[in-house]
């Protein structure tokens, strides 16, 4: 499997209230068009020193939408930092990110992005965040856990993400469980 796209760069210790602002946490999940609001506003809390961008130059998601142009993330050490809120990683998710990769990840970032099935939350071997520029063109293959940038040429090792790459393909650790067979699969009767 290869993920393709474009690449929004950060650095180290991106915390989910950058991800996703707490003010932000009011909108309602189950609701189609309260859930997109969190797809406009991921990312809105990285402070343009740690984009990447000089000036902050491009924004993560453009005004007046709710989808990014970017589908991967390269991040540092330690993405996912603060609080628990799964909401960070559903926030990227909704706004199109289907991978994120970092040299390290705060735990419960890492657990909530496997468990809800939102994203690949990749680790690169080395710190690479700063071989690629925000707006660069990538290639994941997942099969030979490497990412290459296509801008320059320079691929990267990542590690594997061994079974969970299988629950975040699933759709979330139950929806997991119920494929393979350790749950029952939730019959719903029309009454």
């Amino acid at each position: 499997m290869t993920i393709t796209g474009r690449v929004y760069v950060v650095g180290d210790n991106v915390d989910t209230d950058q991800i996703i602002p707490a003010r932000h946490l009011v909108y309602n999940t189950h609701s189609p068009e309260e859930r997109k609001l969190f797809g406009k506003y991921a990312m809105s809390g990285v402070p343009d020193e740690e984009s990447g961008l000089p000036n902050g130059g491009i924004k993560f998601v453009n005004e007046g939408s709710y989808e990014s142009e970017f589908y991967i993330v390269v991040g540092g050490k330690n993405f996912g930092c603060g609080s628990s809120r799964e909401h960070a990683p559903l926030a990227l998710q909704v706004a199109g990110v289907k991978a994120v990769i970092a040299q390290s990840y705060a735990r419960i970032f890492y657990r909530n992005s496997v468990d809800g099935g939102f994203l690949m939350p990749l680790e690169s071997v080395d710190n690479i965040h700063k071989s690629f520029s925000t707006g660069d063109h990538a290639v994941i293959d997942l099969g030979n856990n490497s990412i290459t940038n296509s801008t320059t040429g320079e691929s990267f090792n990542l590690r594997s993400l061994g079974d969970a790459a299988d629950i975040v393909n699933a759709g979330g650790i139950f929806s997991y469980a119920r494929k393979i067979g350790m749950i029952k699969a939730v019959v719903s009767a029309n009454v």
